[in-house]
């Protein structure tokens, strides 16, 4: 099977294209360094820096923990397959196959390697944030333009960072392991699911517990501070402002990082897994199996290119220029793109191979039809992204209208916010739909999982967005705590309104790949669980069962979640006013708030709530796999994705809104928003109340139901020999027949 690409294009292409992102994140790092600090601000860059330090290590700890239980529990269950044999055994095409203990040790290490890289990820997007956010407050101060490249640039270099990390060492575990396993390609490919299952692992827990974190500052901010003491957003006399300004760096960069690089890692482990039962595996064509890391690899040269203009060709010069900024940079690398990727599809791929569909194993694919699935994935998200926007942004009419429901009070505002975001849902589901049938229709599970490599190709630019936001943010806050002046606080406010768009483009884009990226998985688990179609009717009752707790699981862990978000709350508004009610000059100004005693209640409570959604996650797929067997678990799995996807969709753009609907209210830019009153106003404190609401919803719930699916999908496909050798029935269905 011969194609234009030789072994030495994706032997040499894959790492170079990696460490080019690497190398131009360092240098865009640098030119964000060069940015002198004064001291003041120095003070307060510190003491977030240091909170979200002191957060991250207390959660690794624990996470490390968990680590550490759970590989133990997958080289277990794993090498248990065939009674914990070594000896290599031929199979009837004559190729050796590695033994079951193979497949638990390297798929532990594999396990290992994603967690420490997703952790790796998350930590580094954290300090690059906290880096740069008073150097863009600093910035501010010369005009739009260089804060927004000072905040831009530093997203970029998170975006780059993370996305040549990723692949740069998931192709040297590759490389490792094709030397073990020798021929046994099979057996290399489902070993090296476990670093898509390290990846979401942590990415759950930085999800769940930084998004805890940052909304129990937020709202015991906003509710006390805001509404009750009348005094502005990340005023210093707040005493939650410093952890409210941690929180944004650990739940919207460290979370979404890790997010971000689950899906990635996932959707590239469904595409290998997939094809290595095809032809391609089957003619150990190593080209061809490394398409899916060279459209990521291609990604990344893309992004490069596309970047420079945000950053040095036309960057936003005045207000009105920041969103459209951000939004040519989605387009033109969409754009970009399109045609590398039918470059990679001709050159990396032969010119038809076959293998991929199960019911007709003859049926070939020609190599230009994987163009099709990755361009409509790539394209996909770029609309997805487009209509989050809309449905987002306050410059268009739905968020217009949820500050204008404000009039008569929060009620209606809160009405309003849930309409538009069950509304907002319709088209994302069309879009997902469409790439799941067109993936479907031409490669079958291997054009699903190419669909959602496509959607993540442009993934240091999502990034780059993504980050911008928080770290406009935090220089919003830190130009308030330093009293740098109102004209700086309304720069760097039209920073973080672009911001909070961009960051639900993100969500929109991470919600879409997670859904494709679990079906993936999916088709994958069913191959590799032995599950024929007729097997998986919804007739079935053990499906159907399956089907409806599968449904009922992301409501269950949204209420986990928000409940957690609350209960932290209510501990962080009372630490508040006691410190308001306790501390003599401190609504004067003349005393100093005790910070760190809200950053540690924040801490403290992430930490302990994290731990339960946690196990619901990680606890289903291994309890209803060993109770109720496969089927029952290919149930669960579909009832999560249909339901989750939906869910998260709605949580984060009613979040979105009710956030950009304050912030349209407090601008004032329009007539229609002066109306509104501004600042102080009725209307503002009831969209400070609906603002206050959604945050739980668009920064911890929501986000995090996309791992939900994913982690669940490629945890069961990572113990499906386990299920397939030891309980394919269910060992309680098998008791009572």
């Amino acid at each position: 099977m011969e194609t234009v690409f030789g072994d030495a294009v994706a032997s040499w292409g894959i790492p170079i294209s990696a460490v080019a992102g690497i190398l131009f994140a360092l240098w865009t790092w640098q030119r964000v360094a060069n940015i002198k600090i004064e001291e003041k601000a120095a003070d307060l860059q510190a003491a977030i820096s240091e909170g979200a330090n002191s957060f991250l290590f207390t959660e690794y700890k624990y996470v490390s923990i968990f680590m550490a239980c759970f590989s133990v529990i997958i080289f277990v269950l794993l090498s248990s397959e065939d009674g914990f044999q070594t000896e290599w055994k031929e199979d009837d095409k004559g190729v050796l196959r590695a033994p079951a203990i193979y497949n638990g040790a390297f798929s532990t290490l594999a396990f290992l390697v994603g967690a420490v890289t997703s952790i790796l990820s998350g930590y580094l997007g954290m300090w690059i944030a906290t880096y740069a956010n008073a150097r863009t407050a600093l910035e501010a101060r010369k005009g739009i333009a260089p804060a927004f490249m000072a905040a831009f640039r530093s997203g970029a270099v998170m975006g780059f960072l993370l996305a040549g990390n990723a692949l740069l060492v998931l192709f040297i575990l590759l490389l490792i392991l094709r030397k073990v396993y020798g021929d046994d390609w099979e057996g290399l490919y489902e070993a090296i699911t476990g670093y898509g299952l390290g990846g979401s692992s942590i990415a759950l827990f930085g999800r769940v517990g930084g998004g805890i974190y940052t909304k129990a500052a937020d709202v015991g901010a906003d509710l006390v501070g805001k509404v009750e003491k009348d005094i502005p957003e990340d005023d210093p006399r707040n005493p939650a402002v410093i952890a409210d300004n941690v929180g944004d760096n650990v739940g919207d960069i460290a979370g979404m990082g890790a997010d971000l690089f689950g899906s990635f890692a996932e959707s590239t482990c469904a595409a290998l897994v997939v094809s290595s039962v095809s032809s391609l595996g089957a003619t150990h064509s190593w080209v061809a199996m490394c398409y899916p890391l060279l459209i990521t690899g291609s990604g990344i040269i893309v992004c490069i290119l596309t970047t420079l203009i945000a950053t040095d060709l036309r960057p936003a010069r005045v207000v009105s220029e920041i969103e459209s900024t951000l939004k040519v940079q989605l387009v033109v690398s969409t754009l970009a793109m399109t045609p590398v990727a039918y470059i990679i599809s001709i050159c990396a791929l032969p010119h038809e191979f076959a293998g991929l569909f199960a019911e007709e194993p003859e049926r070939t694919v020609k190599n230009w039809h994987m163009f099709f699935c990755v361009a409509v994935g790539l394209w996909g998200g770029l609309i997805i992204g487009l209509v989050t926007e809309y449905f987002t942004s306050n410059r268009f009419q739905p968020v217009q209208d949820v500050a204008d429901a404000c009039r008569t009070g929060p009620a209606t505002d809160i009405i309003f916010g849930l309409a538009l975001g069950y509304k907002s849902a319709i088209i994302p589901c069309f879009m997902i739909a469409i790439c799941i049938f067109t993936g479907f229709t031409i490669a079958h599970m291997y054009g699903i999982a190419c669909a959602a490599l496509g959607m993540l190709a442009t993934i240091a630019t999502c990034l780059a967005i993504d980050a911008y936001g928080p770290i406009s943010d935090n220089a919003g806050g830190i130009a308030e705590m330093a009293g740098m002046g109102e004209d700086i606080r309304e720069r760097t406010d039209a920073l973080d309104a672009a911001g909070n768009t961009t960051a639900a483009i993100g969500k929109g884009f991470a919600i879409g790949s997670a859904a494709l990226v679990s079906l993936a998985l999916f088709g994958a688990y069913v191959t590799r669980a032995g599950i024929s179609l007729k097997d998986s009717s919804i007739l079935d009752p053990e499906v159907f069962a399956g089907l409806l707790v599968g449904a009922m699981l992301p409501y269950w862990f949204s209420a986990m979640t928000m409940k957690s978000v609350g209960k932290a709350a209510l501990a962080m508004v009372e630490e508040v006013r006691n410190q308001f009610n306790t501390i003599p000059g401190l609504m004067e100004g003349t005393a100093r708030p005790d910070y760190r005693r809200c950053v540690e209640i924040s801490t403290a409570a992430s930490i302990s709530e994290m731990i339960p959604p946690g196990i619901l996650v990680m606890g289903t797929p291994l309890i209803v796999g060993t109770l109720f067997g496969v089927r029952t678990l290919a149930g669960v799995l579909s009832g999560a994705l249909v339901s989750g996807v939906q869910m998260a969709v709605s949580m984060s753009n009613t979040g979105g809104a009710w956030d950009n609907a304050k912030k349209y209210i407090e601008a004032g830019a329009s007539e229609h928003a002066r109306e509104l009153g501004g600042k102080g106003s009725d209307c503002h404190k009831a969209a400070v109340i609906g603002d206050t609401v959604g945050d739980p919803l668009k920064d911890t719930s929501g986000p995090s139901l996309n791992i939900l699916i994913k982690l669940m999908a490629v945890e069961s496909l990572v113990l499906a020999p386990f299920f397939l050798a030891h309980t394919k029935d269910g060992l309680l269905f098998q008791f009572f027949k």
